[in-house]
């Protein structure tokens, strides 16, 4: 559902203009004190000209008011019905209306016949009023209990009825925050190309500012039924070395990078056999990579991939779909209001100019101004409502004077671009022109941030520069401009900017010569955050400092590049080991092994340290993946090298690193491992590291485990707990109780078993961690088993093995403990346990978790499943 900036519901206000006006005050005052927005298509009920603008607008709004009293409206020539008619007409069935009908004696007769048509329309309330003052309470007071029944019925709906599955996670498409114009006929285009069958890749192409990303939502918007197994938007803008493509699309699946697999591997296991939409917004920096699209579609034949690039891929299977401008005014015909109605160019004007200056209309005086705007602009989405934002200081006459003169003169200097990136290029230049100096400064300076940024991270950016202590309204001024925007997440507010202002900006801050500077700034102050927040990672505050990180990721991956690239190599090397801990939670590896290999590939000087993180992480993926005497000795190395720099607490987690690579060899050297692993143990005590003692615990019982020792192997897993228990720290706590209970599961203590099984479900859910869920419902599926309850046990598992589809993680074979039990009671109650596997494969992770849980255990985390 499309939201205003301050995601506020959205309610269209239908009438004839006119007739209506002191109408239309009333209930736009009526919508504003309830704090909704109040879509008022100030044209009024015209006839056919403007229908793909009011059509866009009642596509996204939430609720239809229709206000009628005498006049039906003109209806224009070719046209069967007017205005009026035509909108109530296209306003979604789903869409609650609201009809208000004026206490009249002369209507016109089709107005009658509307009337009654509306009568019998059940979606739709038929209300009387007499006068506007009246109406303003009546709007007020219904659109109060609407709401308030709608919300009603979400709490009472049953959750049974929920479409969604186990193997669709909630969406993850961008919300714009206006309506999208005159795109209708791309979008079923595009739509109807991703219906074909043999179709796998497209790609929308166009230049910066045309509307790619904005064509791609909103397809994603009217392509939903064709992907019922889910849809991701993955977000490139900020992904610069060809090498990250791969762990983003991960990220953005829900995938996990933990070394232990080949990441293109695990996203190939996800997609395979699901018929989900993968977008992929601003792929052109990255075009190098594109291979991997053709790999990963030949490995899950159902999944489809949606790419926004200004240039073409060029690999096999892909479908190319030209994004265009905006069509504009003819400008060989005579300039009237009408055709300046038709153009869906124009219509964009009109609409980002009433938002900035409420109550600007389009008339007969300006209409040819604006066309004339909107043909110089070529009809470029980004540069129309660059323009429009200006109407707050000029009129549209002096817009188009000012174009006229300037525009030339700026595309010609730009002479080395493409014609349509010259006039994108030249009309935010324009805007840019229009600030004053310390607002372009810090546009400039802003070029450094990653995909959003808080106003906390632009002050502490801005030290010592010329817009230094203006932070807060010189945002205002950018965000007025249209040149950033802002919007709210998790209760704060951030900022951003799109993609080609973002690189126009670090462009001119390159030309000035300031761009290290400021990106040591931006650096320097994510290394402080760093600072801030790391600690918690192994403790008690794990959870939040995760949240807090993931909300930075993109700003998080810039700054370790700032460092990179400015030849800060120890820093860098600094700010990715001070993070092991949330790559590892968050599965961030593959990620962090590309800087490394970048920094180590630089060869310039640096601290036995720095190359010691360098060579720990690019080896952590060998370590689980290749497998050799060679991985084991570089960890090794690694080892000597952090302990002659004098990090005896960063030596033995290597130490306990390389006894686990010791045993992923074809011959694994068992004896030495748990000799390293019980030193590191010891080690790690003494150093007070808790964290890192209670993942190696879990190491020392999953090998104990291996070579047959329960007894030991139990031990292990209950130290690990205590220490992670006392410490609050979630992640080994999920890690090690999940161990814990699976092999109590072995050996037939049921009860306890689903004891632990609850607990670390419980904490899985508090650290968002779906693969311990994952584990934590096949333990007590294990349990539903072995207590003869076959459906229960075949719904867990169900949803289990769609999470692990989903998330492209698969157990060893020998720690997959529930599977025999599942088998055994199968093969007792074989129609019970199919009839749970059908639930299960219709049921939410957070409706799976709740089934579950004991009902105490349940309510107790009702609001995190909510938000899952």
């Amino acid at each position: 559902m499309i939201r205003t900036p301050d995601q506020r519901l959205r309610v269209f206000v239908s009438s004839t203009l006119r007739e209506l006006a002191d109408e239309r005050r009333a209930v736009r005052t009526a919508i504003e004190r309830l704090r909704l927005a109040p879509v008022m298509f100030e044209l009024g009920a015209r006839p056919h000209p403007p229908r793909a603008l009011y059509r866009a607008y009642l596509a996204q709004s939430d609720v239809f008011v229709g206000i009628y009293a005498e006049s039906y409206g003109w209806v224009a020539p070719g046209e069967e019905v007017s205005g009026l008619e035509d909108e109530y007409n296209l306003a979604p069935a789903s869409m609650p209306k609201l009809i208000y009908i004026k206490a009249s004696e002369h209507r016109d007769e089709r107005l009658l016949d509307l009337i009654e048509r509306i009568r019998s329309d059940d979606t739709a309330a038929y209300l009387p009023f007499e006068t506007a003052a009246g109406l303003e309470e009546q709007v007020a007071g219904d659109l109060a209990t609407l709401l308030a029944e709608r919300f009603d019925e979400t709490r009472r709906t049953d959750s049974a009825e929920s479409p969604a599955s186990a193997a669709s996670p909630p969406q993850r498409i961008p919300v714009p925050y206006t309506a999208t114009i005159g795109r209708e006929d791309d979008v079923a285009r595009v739509r109807s190309i991703l219906e074909r069958d043999q179709t796998r890749i497209v790609s929308l192409i166009g230049p910066g500012g045309v509307g790619k990303s904005r064509l791609a939502i909103e397809t994603t918007r009217a392509t939903k039924d064709l992907f019922p197994d889910g849809m991701y938007f993955v977000l490139l803008e900020g992904v610069l070395e060809p090498g990250l493509l791969v762990p983003t699309i991960a990220y953005t699946l829900g995938i996990r990078d933990n070394g232990e697999a080949a990441l293109e591997g695990r996203i190939a296991h996800a997609l395979a056999g699901r018929r989900v939409l993968v977008v992929l917004d601003n792929f052109e920096q990255i075009v190098e990579s594109a291979p991997v699209l053709v790999r990963l579609s030949t490995a899950a034949p159902l999944a489809k991939f949606l790419v926004t690039s200004r240039v073409v891929l060029r690999i096999r299977g892909e479908q190319v779909y030209d994004v265009v401008s905006l069509p504009t005014p003819d400008a060989t015909a005579s300039p009237s209001l009408d055709r300046t109605l038709r153009s869906s160019a124009c219509m964009l004007f009109v609409d980002r100019a009433s938002a900035v200056k409420p109550g600007f209309t389009i008339n007969e005086e300006n209409a040819a101004d604006i066309a004339d705007i909107c043909r110089r602009l070529e009809g470029l989405p980004l540069a129309i409502e660059l323009a429009a934002a200006k109407v707050r200081l000029l009129n549209p006459r002096g817009i188009a004077d000012r174009l006229e003169q300037t525009l030339p003169l700026l595309t010609a200097a730009a002479r080395d671009l493409p014609e349509r990136h010259r006039t994108i290029r030249a009309a935010i230049d324009w805007s840019v022109s229009l600030l004053p100096d310390i607002h372009r400064d810090l546009l400039d300076d802003l070029g450094v941030f990653a995909t959003r940024f808080t106003l906390e991270a632009v002050e502490a950016v801005g030290v010592g520069r010329s817009w230094d202590g203006t932070g807060l309204e010189s945002l205002a001024a950018l965000v007025d401009a249209s040149l950033v925007k802002q919007a709210e997440i998790d209760g704060r507010s951030v900022f951003s900017l799109l993609a080609i202002v973002r690189e126009y900006a670090i462009g001119r801050l390159r030309a000035r010569g300031d761009a290290d500077v400021v990106r040591a700034a931006h650096a320097d102050y994510y290394r402080g955050f760093v600072a801030r927040v790391a600690p918690g990672l192994r403790g008690a505050g794990q959870a939040d400092a995760v949240a807090q990180l993931g909300l930075e990721l993109p700003n998080l991956r810039a700054a370790v590049r700032h460092l990179v690239y400015t030849d800060r190599l120890d820093d860098a090397g600094d700010f990715a080991w001070s993070l092991l801990i949330y790559w590892w939670i968050a599965g961030f590896f593959a990620e962090v092994r590309v800087w490394m290999l970048e920094l180590l590939g630089k060869e310039r000087p640096i601290t036995q340290h720095t190359r010691a993180v360098a060579w720990f992480f690019a080896l952590w993926g060998e370590m689980w993946q290749r497998p050799s005497d060679g991985v084991v000795a570089g960890i090794g190395e690694c080892v000597r090298l952090f302990a002659e720099s004098g990090d005896e607490d960063a030596s033995t987690m290597a130490l306990a690193a390389r006894a686990t690579a010791r045993l992923t060899l074809p011959m694994p050297d068992v004896k030495t491992a748990d000799l390293e692993l019980t030193e590191a143990v010891q080690r790690l005590h003494a150093l007070g590291n808790t964290w890192a003692e209670g993942i190696t615990e879990v190491s020392r019982g999953r090998l104990a485990w291996l070579v047959g020792q329960p007894d030991e192997a139990l031990a292990r897993f209950n130290r690990a707990t205590e220490i992670a228990e006392a410490s609050g720290d979630l992640f080994t706590l999920s890690v090690a109780g999940n161990h814990q209970a699976r092999l109590l599961l072995l050996r037939g203590e049921v009860d306890a078993a689903e004891d632990g099984c609850i607990r670390t479900l419980l904490v899985s859910i508090r650290l968002h961690h779906e693969e311990g869920i994952a584990y934590g419902l096949e333990g007590l599926c294990a349990v539903a088993a072995a207590r003869g309850e076959g459906a229960r046990a075949g719904t867990l598992s169900a949803v289990a093995a769609a999470i692990r589809h989903r998330i492209g993680v698969f157990d060893a074979e020998a720690f997959r403990v529930h599977t025999p039990q599942l088998d055994a009671i199968r093969a007792v109650a074989p129609d019970s346990v199919a009839a749970g596997e059908r639930r299960g494969a219709e049921l939410t992770v957070a409706e799976a978790v709740a089934l579950a849980l004991p009902e105490a255990e349940a309510a107790a985390v009702q609001q995190s499943l909510t938000e899952w």
